[in-house]
């Protein structure tokens, strides 16, 4: 009979396992990152006891842990500069051997130019929840979360939307479809994964939110789901969403999302597309590491290049988080990694629309750093 802790650590395992995201797209884990953290730490510190006594697994005991990112973004979106500190701490708590809180914030300024003052000024912080919920491990194929999370709709918002994730600072045209007006949702949300074959994975995640008016953190009446299909051999994740808005013209919201990592190369290819009466369109992003090149290795290994297509199609009804217009839009950067979780990212390209063409230029720094906040996990 297993013990609780025992499930813990499955469950944590298999989620890795169904989102090889995680695994397989080394900077892909958004929805994953927390309890990846947590298990990371964990890992690490039982490790040396775990040798010495030959502990099980049900012996583990998880800890807090504090993580997050820091960064410093500038943009120059028509000439007009702007600078974006923000800091993202996530917080991980652990409840017995079954219960997790997680809850992630974000602490963010714009500063600007003002005609007739010197240097950038910016005013009040803005401060968010972006998400506040308990997880209940029910076993290592459902996990059970109910309060403020990530709205699983596409990938970008719940798997790839910190600074030090993504590839590309600016944020998808089509990204606000199907998120709701904060990003989150409130409610509860079901999800897990599990094997069919031994080559083919099935992830999955069904949610219910209702209405919140109290802004930052106010969210639609909605209900939908998002079902992945993972292979981890070819390295190759294909999915879709659908939504049904239960309020306003209460209409229906799909998507469809890839992510791919071939064997032979060091590539991570994204594409999402989403659709919606208030607009539609897609992205399309490869990501090349320069490991390959017979030449100044060092620095090559740690070099990416990347480059994003997109387009987004005005929809029946007007939406004041998206284009008002028909637009095309294409970046390409690259991104510098010094260490593990220090990385210098630019990029610059130029968007394509009927109000007129602008170009668009990024610089930014994040760093992103994982702090144990509690006694060790070693066997009781």
């Amino acid at each position: 009979m297993k013990t609780p802790g025992k499930n813990l650590l499955d469950a944590i395992r298999y989620r890795f396992k169904v989102a090889e995201s995680a695994a397989i797209f080394p900077f892909s884990v958004v929805r994953f990152q927390a309890l990846m953290g947590l298990a990371a730490v964990v890992g690490l510190l039982i490790a040396p006891v775990s040798i010495a006594q030959g502990a099980n697994d049900e012996d583990v005991k998880p800890i807090p842990i504090l993580q997050g990112s820091v960064a410093l973004v500038s943009d120059f979106t028509g000439g007009q500069p702007d600078i974006h500190p923000l800091a993202t701490p996530v917080v991980l708590l652990p409840i017995g051997q079954r219960w997790l809180f997680e809850t992630r914030a974000t602490f963010e300024n714009d500063l600007v130019e003002e005609p007739g003052r010197p240097g950038f000024h910016g005013g009040p912080v803005e401060k968010e929840v972006e998400y506040a919920q308990l997880d209940f491990i029910a076993n290592k194929y459902t996990t059970i979360s109910v309060g403020r999370f990530l709205t699983p709709f596409g990938i970008f918002n719940e798997r790839l939307y910190p600074a030090w994730i993504r590839n590309l600072q600016s944020d998808p045209l089509i990204l606000p479809i199907g998120i709701g007006p904060s990003n989150a949702s409130t409610g509860g949300m079901l999800r897990g994964g599990f094997k069919v074959r031994p080559q083919l994975d099935i992830n999955y995640t069904v949610y219910f939110s209702t209405v919140v008016t109290t802004t930052p953190v106010d969210s639609d009446r909605f209900a939908g789901g998002r079902a992945g299909i993972l292979v981890p051999k070819t390295r190759l994740e294909i999915g879709g969403s659908f939504q049904h808005l239960l309020q306003q013209e209460r209409s229906n919201l799909f998507g469809f999302h890839a992510i791919w990592q071939p064997m032979a190369l060091p590539l991570d290819l994204r594409w999402e597309y989403a659709h919606s009466k208030r607009g539609s369109g897609y992205w399309l992003e490869p990501a090349y590491k320069l490991s390959q090149l017979p030449f100044w290795q060092n620095e090559m290994r740690r070099t990416q290049l990347v480059a994003r297509y997109q387009q987004f199609f005005t929809g029946q009804l007007v939406s004041d988080s998206l284009p008002p217009v028909n637009t095309k839009l294409f970046e390409f950067g690259a991104n510098y990694y010094f260490m593990d979780g220090l990385k210098f990212t630019t990029n610059y390209g130029r968007q394509f629309s009927s109000l007129g063409n602008v170009n668009v230029w990024t610089l930014g720094l994040t760093y992103r750093f994982v702090v144990p906040l509690g006694p060790d996990g070693s066997p009781k």
